[in-house]
């Protein structure tokens, strides 16, 4: 007999040692996250994919699957709180999506479309923060990071450079690059590293590559991300 756990009243396997959300992915269950993905140590920092277990709240992405849990993942109060957490995240950086180059493929925009984010409700922090366009082939802005941690896995894990690290916390958090100087021309990123095309939003991107697809023709103006990440991950483990 297989193993079992319950979403929103849906039966669901799950093999010994997958996570909650790795459960719901393969079932074709969404769970919203900006942090998580599939071949990537879980690292918890979104929390946008907190499901209630058993009449606890926990994040899906780092919470083992086990017989016997009834979890709730679609009720008002979850999504209250994931729009709450994604406009925080909008005031807390710099996100002027009608001028980024991500506009259209960032999973951050994307997210609050699922959500129905249609406003900011918090006052912007319009916090001052330096763009790095020295790399020849990379821009890092780091307006526009959200501190998934992402990059900083991509590069210890994939590309085995730890070019990224995340310094500082609260409201002095800040992504920085392992280089004398601090500056990507400086550091081992290569253009071809998982690290350079990893982000979820527009803090890093690929120099003169800009608005080669359209704005209206890219990945979330036509598709949700529930369909675009469930695709994705269910058919490429990417």
């Amino acid at each position: 007999m297989s193993n079992t756990i319950n979403i929103d009243g849906q039966t669901i396997p799950f093999q010994e040692g997958q996570t909650i959300i790795e459960a719901a992915t393969a079932a074709g269950v969404y769970i919203p996250h900006l942090c998580h993905k599939p071949g990537y140590t879980p690292h918890g920092s979104c929390k946008l994919c907190t499901v209630n277990v058993n009449g606890r709240n926990c994040s899906a992405c780092t919470f083992p699957a086990a017989e016997g849990q009834n979890i709730i993942n679609n009720s008002r109060e979850l999504t209250h709180d994931r729009q709450k957490i994604t406009q925080m995240l909008f005031v807390e950086g710099n996100h002027l999506c009608p001028s980024c180059e991500k506009t259209g493929n960032c999973q951050l925009q994307a997210v609050a479309y699922q959500l129905n984010m249609v406003d900011n409700h918090f006052p912007h922090f319009y916090p001052h923060r330096e763009m790095d366009a020295s790399h020849p082939d990379i821009l890092l802005d780091h307006n526009r990071c959200i501190f998934c941690n992402l990059c900083v896995r991509a590069s210890a894990e994939k590309d085995g450079k730890n070019v990224f690290a995340i310094s500082g916390r609260g409201i002095n958090k800040h992504l920085i690059v392992n280089s004398a100087s601090g500056k990507l021309k400086d550091s081992a990123i290569d253009i071809n590293d998982c690290a350079a095309h990893v982000c979820p939003t527009g803090a890093i991107l690929i120099k003169r590559t800009g608005y080669q697809v359209p704005i209206g023709q890219r990945i979330y103006d036509h598709q949700s991300i529930s369909t675009v990440a469930l695709t994705q991950e269910q058919e490429h483990g990417e």
